[in-house]
């Protein structure tokens, strides 16, 4: 498919020339299936979507899409598209509590319109009418074939076709503008860099609002012609391994998430008798997480190896929302690429081969794609890096966002780079061609003039106690009587943990051995305190504030009480 068709150009042309070929097909929290959408009536119902919001809505309107993960938010995009209206997805709302971040998302895009289903519509009507007056509310469910003579809007490469906010794991969400352009551009590069054609069948339960659950596993087929086998996000927080086996049900191509979802498989999976699977159809398995953990790479590839999944099928790669998904990825068929540092010079943002015990393992994101350039500069004066080191990663090329919505300062910021470079806040360094991303600039904990990665911390904390929980850990600094402090927070899951002196005293004691430092307090909190984005990762910023407003609940085996700073 040319690079200069567009996607509403190419669901039209598939509609016209294979109607019946399956594109998506839904599974329900045990693995049925329950609902096939074909390419033709993809087509039909995203026609009857944009007709009827071209009678009530202007093209460059927003349109918040609210549903859970069903056929129908599919439609719905496409009829935005249809009818050159910016799509808003949104996470839905649990029991009609409304977080800060989807308040701010609502009053930033000011929707013209709310697409949902009929049975949804009412109860976020009463939790959102207020947050965006005047708003059309649509059941998509509802609508029927539109009227003949309706003739979708025609946009052009530099229209914005969507606006996806960002997690706000570090600042409230942005709008970022992605344009019609920007959606083919990355469509073909993440097209060549997973090797895929129409045969690449995918298998996805990553959040339709995410980036990487409606760019790669909603459009990425699409774009390709492929079939795409898609469940729950909360199906899989349940059940794991019905990832796997939908997988080996679907001889899938091309799957994947970050990098807990991996752990939580072969953590089931250990629990678990002989499983019924077959994972050699598996050629690509991305791991998007920053940073990718080699132990949870090998963990899996021992335990899933009697079921035909091959270490060549991993494919770590980077990407973020601002460059629309994808900027590096790995060789397909080639597996990871693994770099030892030095952990003292990597704290110093330097990179040194390890001396003695001193080591740290990196895995690499993959390699720069083709059509684009990634460069490693210093974050403050924008100087290029040398090559031992590290330092914020910038990307250019048509994938990169044209900005945020209504943000003239953080487009500035951000999109603003002379040669329309994107700074993305993360930080990494390029070596033989890989790139290995070690962390965030806004999550840098600097204290006594040591600079120190909080995810390091937080595995650190995560391997002090067979008890603790990966991806339950927050780390981060406060101000103190002497300078910046060392917190740490760790959400407790078990009815049978550890004495809490015991784990707090593990976790001291861990930290110090390996980073030589001290933390200044260590919290055990409650299951659900440490908040996550939407990808799982860990929101410091959040966890920093509710810290200093003393909100955080303390685990006990019997009850939970608020607990203050210690």
């Amino acid at each position: 498919m040319p690079q200069t068709t567009l996607l509403p150009e190419i669901l039209r042309q598939r509609a016209a020339t294979e109607p019946d070929r399956t594109a998506y097909i839904f599974l329900d929290d045990h693995g049925a299936e329950t609902a096939v959408l074909s390419y033709g009536e993809l087509h039909a119902r995203a026609l009857a979507v944009a007709a009827e919001l071209g009678s009530r809505c202007a093209p460059g309107d927003r349109a918040l899409l609210v549903f859970p993960q069903c056929p129908e938010f599919i439609v719905a995009y496409f009829g935005c598209l249809y009818a050159g209206m910016l799509a808003v997805p949104l996470n839905p709302p649990r029991r009609n509590q409304i977080k800060d971040a989807t308040r701010s998302i609502v009053r930033d895009c000011d929707p013209a319109a709310v697409l949902s289903l009929e049975l949804f519509v009412e109860p976020l009507s009463a939790a959102l009418d207020q947050l965006c007056p005047g708003a059309h509310w649509l059941a998509v469910d509802r609508m029927s074939t539109p009227a003949a003579g309706f003739e979708p809007v025609r946009s052009s490469a530099a229209d914005v076709a969507f606006l996806q906010y960002t997690s706000g794991s570090t600042a409230a969400p942005k709008g970022v503008m992605v344009t019609h352009g920007n959606l083919v551009a990355n469509q073909e590069m993440i097209r060549r860099g997973f090797g895929h054609n129409r045969e690449s069948t995918v298998v996805g339960w990553a959040p339709f609002f995410h980036d990487q659950g409606l760019i790669g596993n909603v459009l990425q087929p699409l774009y390709v012609g492929a079939t795409s086998v898609l469940m729950s996000p909360s199906a899989f927080i349940r059940r794991p391994l019905l990832w796997l086996s939908a997988i080996s049900r679907y001889r899938a191509h091309t799957s994947g998430g970050p990098n807990f979802a991996f752990d939580a498989c072969t953590a089931r999976g250990a629990a678990a008798a002989d499983l019924d699977l077959d994972l050699s159809s598996w050629r690509v398995a991305f791991n998007g997480a920053e940073p990718i953990r080699a132990d949870t790479l090998r963990r899996f590839a021992e335990a899933f190896a009697p079921y035909g999944f091959q270490p060549g099928a991993w494919y770590p790669c980077y990407g973020l929302a601002e460059a629309t998904l994808l900027v590096t990825g790995s060789t397909p068929g080639e597996g990871p690429r693994f770099l030892e540092v030095d952990t003292a010079a990597l704290r110093e943002r330097r990179y040194v081969r390890p001396i003695g015990e001193r080591a740290k393992t990196l895995v690499s994101s993959g390699r720069v794609l083709a059509d684009e350039d990634v460069r490693i500069v210093h974050p403050d004066s924008g100087d290029p890096a040398p090559p031992d080191r590290v330092g914020e990663i910038w990307v250019s090329g048509g994938h990169i966002a044209s900005g945020y919505w209504h943000n003239p300062a953080a487009t500035a910021h951000t999109f603003g780079i002379e040669g329309r470079y994107l700074r993305t806040g993360d930080l990494g360094m390029l070596v033989d061609g890989e790139l290995y991303v070690v962390g965030r600039t806004k999550d840098m904990i600097i204290i006594r003039g040591r600079n120190f990665y909080p995810q390091d911390l937080e595995q650190t904390a995560q391997s002090a106690h067979p008890v603790l929980q990966s991806g339950a850990c927050a780390a981060f600094a406060v101000p103190g009587r002497d300078g910046e402090q060392l917190v740490m927070v760790h959400e407790l899951r078990h009815a049978d943990a550890a004495d809490t002196a015991d784990l707090t005293a593990a976790i001291k004691a861990a930290i110090i051995a390996e980073h030589e430092i001290a933390p200044a307090a260590v919290i055990l909190t409650a299951p659900g305190q440490v908040q996550r984005t939407s990808s799982g990762k860990i929101m410091r910023t959040a966890a920093r504030t509710r810290y200093l407003a003393n909100q955080f609940v303390l685990w006990t085996p019997q009850e939970l009480t608020e607990t203050h700073r210690s």
